[in-house]
């Protein structure tokens, strides 16, 4: 009796049900350069995600575009990494990337690393974030997607939104939040993680993710161990050996009751940061706030973009969304990222604006590079 009890109260009051929030990306095709999304490549991923939902394989989705990636954002029961999920993903990009390459638009099927499917998308190309969730009675949740710009453009912001006050005040003035949360970091060269928790060790977790080429932010936590936020931080150039396009990363983060305030997580992108990418992904330039219909990069292949959605999850749907960066109050600091285009674009193809050497080693400089060195020699006398 009181199992049935249980499996009632599960049905009807959403106890103990979860959702699984998935985002993957991929860059399968692009219109005059690396500029924009087809539409007819976003009417296929819809036609197949629609089928996918007739089929009860999800519960819901929704198609956005920033620059020349298609993201797909889809909710189910499934949980994180699961086969069903990824291999819709996969063969949903497939057959974009396919009337890509009839129609001849520019760099298809770029990100597509694989010729078949095994198992998970991680790996293959496309970039992902997903969580897993217990429903609250009102589930908030903004999802961002970049263009031109790798996954450390979210370590700042997400340090701001989670552990600095001066940016959330919530960590200083709301019992919830009071305690801090902890973060996954990813050593991406050596392909190992640390969790840290904040503010106990605010110092060492800044020693680490201020080196953003290497030391990159995959997940947050609430101090109860809830998922908080969660960041794509597959790197095309580590799983292909060379330069494919930058990695232009998606991430998701709940907000309210209990986590940083809406308000509080956009205010992390007020400020344009300096993040990599850019030109040929080489070049270093401000990370600018917009609204979808801003998210077509061209100056420079460029600027770095960002867009911000936000949605309520209602019982595995997707309501929304909001084009949370579509605000006057975010007009100064796209005025601020022009500035700083000017400023750094005059530097041309010296450091700061050209990624240090470190950073170029996937790119196509070396190509150039490479035919010098037999004309080095020895420093000595002359």
């Amino acid at each position: 009796m009181r199992k049935c009890l249980k499996l009632l109260l599960s049905i009807n009051f959403g106890v103990s049900m979860k959702t699984t929030i998935s985002v993957i990306k991929a860059d399968v095709g692009s219109l005059a350069g690396h500029v924009k999304v087809p539409k007819e490549l976003i009417e296929v991923c819809e036609n197949s995600l629609s089928q996918a939902l007739k089929e009860g394989v999800i519960k819901d989705f929704y198609i956005a575009s920033c620059g020349d990636d298609i993201d797909l954002i889809m909710t189910h029961d499934k949980g994180e990494d699961n086969p069903a999920i990824h291999e819709l993903a996969w063969k949903t990009f497939k057959a974009a990337a396919e009337l890509a390459k009839r129609r001849h638009y520019y760099a298809a099927g770029q990100d597509m690393l694989a010729e078949a499917f095994s198992g998970n998308v991680r790996g293959m190309g496309p970039g992902v974030a997903e969580m897993e969730i217990v429903e609250r009675p009102s589930e908030p949740i903004a999802v961002f997607a970049c263009d031109k710009t790798s996954p450390s453009a979210f370590n700042l912001p997400l340090f701001k939104i989670f552990a600095d006050p001066f940016n959330s005040a919530g960590l200083i003035i709301d019992p919830k939040l009071h305690d801090g949360f902890r973060f996954e970091v990813y050593d991406v060269e050596k392909n190992m993680r640390i969790l840290m928790s904040c503010p106990e060790e605010i110092y060492d977790l800044l020693a680490l993710i201020g080196m953003s080429s290497r030391y990159l932010i995959k997940r947050v936590f609430k101090k109860d161990g809830n998922l908080a936020a969660v960041v794509s931080t597959d790197k095309l150039s580590k799983i292909a050996g060379r330069y494919v396009g930058k990695d232009d990363p998606v991430a998701i983060a709940r907000a309210q009751s209990g986590y940083p305030a809406m308000g509080e997580i956009l205010e992390a992108f007020a400020m344009p940061q300096l993040v990599p990418g850019w030109m040929r992904g080489s070049h270093r330039g401000p990370l600018i706030p917009v609204s979808q219909r801003d998210a077509h990069p061209t100056r420079f292949d460029g600027p770095p973009r960002i867009i911000a959605l936000g949605f309520q999850v209602s019982e595995g749907k997707l309501l929304g969304p909001v084009d949370l960066f579509d605000d006057v109050a975010f007009d100064y600091s796209r005025r601020k990222a022009i500035e700083i285009c000017d400023y750094i674009r005059r530097h041309g193809p010296f450091e700061p604006h050209l990624l240090s050497p470190e950073e170029l080693e996937y790119t196509t400089l070396p190509l150039v590079t490479e035919k010098l060195k037999g004309r080095f020699e020895p420093v000595g006398k002359p």
